[in-house]
Order: structure tokens, then sequence, then C-alpha cells
């Protein structure tokens, strides 16, 4: 009996998707529930599994190709048991090899864009993951193994050397289609700078108090809860404070109106290998420290993964961003529109501060808050990122609620 293969229901905000990488050919067997297809939206990576145990028989829509939800994608024979053919004892490996190597290696569009940077085939590493599959991480221990650059294949070297190496003064280019994600970032981002009143007010933060908490209790808290204590919990808990004094900083434009939440859903910033994610922190002002790091924890191993679901990454009344752990010493943010404002956390750095009179030494960090004009006031802003300093530099502050 044949059973179809179609693209899941998409969000209401999504239009289509994009066919990632087929975890299957046709003649494979296939078991239920097994994942056989990747499905790239503007926003996550959906896998599609096998409705049914059987065979995969026909693949309607290749790698590449455009679909929108409920669109036929394939057929499972249900039932059916795949071909055995005999073959000789080295083929299953060589018939392993060439299906990796057939299909780069690496389902993932970032890892294929860095074997190409470095001039890597799939044929000279190792894959460590299912089926062979090759991942960043194989990609680098290469390049250490073979000291940060790869050894040419056969092909390259019968090839004249005019072909197989760029000559000194050779003007080359490499055209790579953008991702879903990068484009829609690349879309919401000019809609952002298009579309709002954008302005950014900074301040800077003195860090010491928190540093030396967390000396003080690290080993504690991380034997209490079982995670460690970061910094971007507390800057969260003191943003979700400083929301409940400055509504206007968790309102956002629907139309002509302003809408204004009792609730702070707070996005927060993660760097993944397909580009910037933002998963939201639901009712953050209702969780503790500890709470809100096994949040953010989880959301870092999702992201890595391409694991993060629709529901992780769609509303949120606030954002937050970490340039600092990139070594950003300070920027502008920007808006995620209809959000009213974003807030930007930056590297610490030991800077010379006056602090009653004298000179000393402080561990400290700009921070940068971007807002929209229509919506909040300078004098709003300037006091929301004030206080933002203010329960960061006395701790105590948040813990009393004062």
């Amino acid at each position: 009996m044949s059973t179809e293969i179609k693209v899941p229901v998409l969000p209401e905000s999504v239009a289509d998707a994009t066919i990632l990488a087929w975890q299957k050919k046709p003649g494979d067997a296939v078991k239920r529930d097994e994942v056989l297809v990747e499905v790239e939206t503007d926003k996550v990576v959906l896998e599609v599994p096998a409705p049914c145990d059987g065979v995969l028989v026909t693949i309607v829509a290749d790698e590449g190709a455009l679909v929108t939800a409920q669109e036929l994608l394939g057929i499972v024979d249900e039932g059916a048991v795949a071909a055995s053919p005999k073959v000789s004892a080295a083929a299953p490996a060589q018939a392993a090899s060439a299906e990796v190597a057939a299909s780069g290696g690496a389902t993932s569009p970032a890892v294929r864009q860095m074997m190409a940077e470095n001039n890597i085939t799939a044929d000279q590493v190792t894959g460590s993951g299912k089926n062979g599959r090759i991942s960043k991480e194989d990609v680098s221990a290469h390049l250490a193994a073979s000291g940060g650059s790869s050894a040419p294949t056969q092909a390259a070297q019968s090839a004249p050397a005019a072909t197989a190496m760029p000559v000194p003064g050779d003007r080359t280019e490499r055209r790579v289609p953008m991702s879903r994600l990068r484009a829609r970032i690349a879309e919401r981002l000019l809609e952002a700078s298009q579309t709002t009143a954008m302005l950014t007010t900074f301040n800077e933060v003195d860090m010491q108090p928190i540093k030396e908490l967390r000396a003080q209790y690290k080993d504690q808290f991380e034997k209490a809860h079982g995670v460690r204590l970061g910094f971007m919990s507390i800057f969260v808990k003191a943003a979700t404070e400083a929301l409940k004094r400055f509504p206007d900083i968790n309102a956002s434009l629907d139309g002509d109106d302003v809408v204004y939440h009792g609730f702070c859903d707070v996005g927060i910033a993660v760097s993944s290998e397909r580009g910037l994610v933002v998963p939201v922190i639901r009712d953050a002002e209702n969780l503790s420290l500890a709470n809100i790091e096994t949040r953010i924890g989880e959301y870092a191993g999702l992201a890595k993964s391409g694991k993060l679901g629709m529901d992780d990454l769609t509303g949120g009344t606030f954002t937050i961003t970490n340039g600092g752990v990139f070594g950003s010493l300070l920027s502008t943010p920007i808006l995620n529109p209809p959000q009213s404002a974003i807030l930007g956390m930056h590297t610490i750095k030991d800077r010379p501060v006056a602090i009653n009179g004298e000179v000393v030494i402080r561990p400290m960090m700009y921070v940068a808050l971007s807002y929209d004009h229509r919506i909040v006031d300078g004098q709003g802003a300037v006091s929301f990122l004030k206080t933002i300093k203010e329960l960061v530099e006395e701790p105590a502050k948040i813990l009393l609620d004062i």
C-alpha cells in the first residue's frame, strides 16, 4: 500500500519551506518515525518522519525545491521489504562511502561551506555522525591533522597546475545561495531599520559586585541547582524588574494600537550554525535565577543541534543579545519588531573609573538599549537602562524586589 509523505503543517507566519536534505534514497528501507527528510523554513529546520515501515519508492521534491504545507514529498510502499542484492564483502563499505561522498558528506550547508572554503572533499574527511555524516568538528579535526590545509585529491594531482591551484594574482569568486534563515534575518533587519524610529542609548555597568557574588556562591549554586550561575540570568531578572516599572519598554505596535503586555517573555539571542536565533523564555518574571539558567542551557543545546521548534522562537515581548561572548566592546543592537526595545550586553573590560573621588580599576561592561521612539520616549529609555545598571550593580535589590 502506498503512503504519502507530506510537508508538515507550517505556522501561519511561514509561507513555504525548502527541502534541505533527504536521509534516504529510493529503494531504501525505512522504519516508522525515522527521519526521512529535513525541511528548512525561515525560522527552524523541521524533520519529517516516515509515516510507516516500508520502502521509500519515490522522491517527488528534490533537495533545494521550494514547497508549501501539505505538499507531496515522496511515497513509501508500506510493508514492503528492500531488495538485498548480492555484493562482495567490500561493496557495502564502498557503497556507503559513495553515498556519503555523493551527498557532500553532510546535510548541513554550514559544513559544506566550511569544506568548500578549505578545498576539502567528502572522501577526505571521516564523518562521526549517523551514516557517516560529517560535522564541523570532523572538518576541524581533519584540518588540524593536516596542518590547516587539505591535501589535493587524486584528480587534482593529475590536473594541470594552472587549474589545480590558484596562482598568485588570481581573482577567485564563490557563489552560494543564501539560506532561508539568513534571508529572513536580512528581511527583518531591513524592516526594522526602515519602519521604526530607532534610537540607541548607552550606559556602563560595574560588574565587580556580580563577579564577587559568583565567586562566593557559584559552587553552592551549582550543587543546589545542577546548573552554573552566569551573567545572563542576572540581566534577565534585572530586565524583568525594570520592565515592570517601564511598561512602554515591554509594549509592541499592532497597527495603530500599542499593546502593553502584562508578562515578560524575554527572547535570548543565541548563535547557531544556521545563524542567529532568538528562543523565548516565557514568563521570565516568575522564574528564579536557576530556572532561567536551565532554560538558557536547554535552548543553547537545541540551537546547536538544530532542534529548536517554532513555539520556541515565536512571540517575545523583549529581547536581550550578548555580543560580549564574541568580544564586542560596543554595538547598537537592532530591534526585533514588533517589540519596542532590545538590550545589548558587551564584553567585560578592566578600566579605570572614579569611585568616591579615587581612580580604581574595575571590570566594566557597556550596555545599550535600542528602542522605537514611536512608543518609547527618551526619558523612559534612559531611565530603564539606568535601572538595569542599578539592579546589576546591587543584585540584592533583585532578590528583595526593591
